[in-house]
């Protein structure tokens, strides 16, 4: 526990010495003050719908955008090694990575309050929506955090850290979409594994163990992914 507390505490403080987690919090609350403020004036509807909405999409490029350097600079630095010889385990390291991560995204996503406070301000906000759509956008950052820091793992170049990392999480955002090709008798199957109906379940303030299930699992096993990888490169 004491190593993964270290390897948490030095991840989060590096995420703010470094120029890219900057421009990363500055892409992501352009993108998301665009939708939310397009339907706040340009259509007159004061909700969080459409911000809620664009979330997934957001996230599967801005998610491994954070994670792309995790493990990648540490294995083209030769500093993966220095780690490796420290008292902490290979699921240590991953879960300080991971959880520094996730501490992150939720820090960047702590602005977007102002849109529900803007809200209550002009109207009655429904509080319901608002609590299950952030907690619904913290496991969705979860399981793509860990897509990430997988891809992340794999190979020692961040480009394609990234692309890979975007590629798999952009995949599993438009994967309900892409269901006309699948056999009727397997749909039902093939629709759980799409991220968004998950996602839009729990911001609608359903809470269904289905959906819990859905992304706990999605991040146990990239994390265990993750720690695998370790261990073969070992």
């Amino acid at each position: 526990m004491n190593g993964t507390l270290t390897v948490f505490k030095k991840e989060l403080k590096g995420f703010f010495f470094s120029p890219i987690a900057y421009i990363v919090i500055t892409t992501f609350l352009l993108l998301s003050g665009w939708f939310f403020f397009s339907t706040f004036f340009l259509y007159n509807q004061a909700d969080m719908r459409t911000f809620f909405t664009q979330l997934p999409l957001i996230f599967s490029f801005i998610v491994p955008a954070v994670t792309m350097r995790l493990f990648s600079e540490e294995l083209n630095s030769g500093s993966f090694e220095l780690l490796a010889t420290l008292p902490v385990s290979n699921c240590g390291i991953v879960v300080g990575k991971f959880l520094a991560a996730l501490v992150f995204i939720a820090l960047m996503l702590l602005p977007t309050l102002a849109y529900a406070f803007s809200i209550s301000m002009l109207g009655d906000l429904d509080p319901g929506p608002v609590f299950g759509g952030y907690c619904g956008a913290l496991l969705l950052a979860g399981a793509y955090t860990g897509i990430g820091l997988l891809a992340s793992s794999i190979t020692r170049n961040q480009i394609i850290a990234f692309i890979l990392g975007m590629v798999l999480c952009f995949g599993l955002t438009i994967f309900n979409r892409m269901l006309f090709f699948v056999p009727e008798n397997l749909l039902a199957v093939f629709a759980y594994l799409g991220s968004t109906a998950h996602f839009q379940n729990i911001a609608r303030g359903i809470i269904d163990t289905r959906d819990l299930i859905y992304f706990l699992s999605l991040i146990f096993l990239t994390l265990y992914g993750t720690s695998f990888v370790l261990q073969e490169k070992k």
